[in-house]
């Protein structure tokens, strides 16, 4: 298990994590999945899209992530182009528009580890330095985001008893759940882990509050940031 973290903030105009199972009117999902957080990791550290996936295997990386703004959907039309009807972009005629939905001024605060220090110390330096190899974005290509490194921590074990969790929290890590007047909690299906070959190896039920506010649980594998000024309890995904 990890002894620390890199955290870090990644925000933008828009995101959007496409849920697989909308096609016509592509839904998101209200933060980034596993799998799309391995993805803008991948990107900053500069592995290949081809094959990062085989890095971010959960006995590899552990990942968490907050809600730092509140959950805003909205949904715009985009014109899409038929590529294939036309050799030259300028002779594409048509066009199909479709109701996009995504995520408003998201903003996200993101933890990370992995085994392979060469690789996290890269992720590290590339964070201090405000740089990365590929362009990082939220989900699609033209969801471009900006990040700032927040810190290193250490981690420390806390016992199965009621804490305020700051992440978002995996159901099946819940022993018990207090709810609390005036806080918003859904839960999303999301895929965390995709093997080699692009496909969904495992699926969890999430469970977040829409205003980024903290959930009470009595959970398992809970961790808290050590010298942290906030006194960050987290989960990993």
């Amino acid at each position: 298990m990890p002894e620390r973290v890199i955290a870090f903030d990644v925000w933008g105009d828009y995101a959007h994590f496409r849920k697989n199972y909308s096609t016509s009117s592509p839904l998101t999902y209200s933060f980034p999945p596993r799998t799309a957080l391995s993805g803008l990791i991948g990107a900053i550290g500069g592995l290949d899209k081809s094959d990062y996936f085989s890095w971010f295997f959960r006995d590899d990386a552990s990942i968490g992530c907050r809600i730092l703004n509140p959950i805003k959907k909205v949904r715009i039309g985009e014109n899409l182009i038929d590529t294939k009807s036309a050799l030259k972009m300028h002779l594409i005629k048509n066009r199909t528009q479709i109701r996009f939905e995504f995520v408003k001024d998201p903003k996200y605060r993101i933890y990370f580890w992995h085994s392979d220090e060469a690789f996290y110390g890269k992720v590290k330096n590339m964070l201090l330095g405000h740089q990365s190899i590929y362009t990082p974005c939220l989900g699609l290509s033209q969801m471009v985001c900006n990040f700032n490194y927040v810190g290193e921590f250490e981690l420390r074990a806390l016992g199965e008893d009621f804490h305020e969790i700051d992440s978002v929290v995996p159901e099946k890590l819940i022993s018990e759940l207090e709810f609390e007047e005036g806080k918003e909690y859904f839960s999303e299906v999301m895929p965390c882990e995709m093997g080699e070959a692009r496909e969904v190896m495992d699926y969890r039920e999430i469970l977040f509050e829409r205003n980024g506010e903290s959930i009470r649980a009595k959970v398992c594998e809970l961790w808290e940031l050590k010298d942290n000024r906030d006194g960050e309890r987290i989960l990993f995904l």
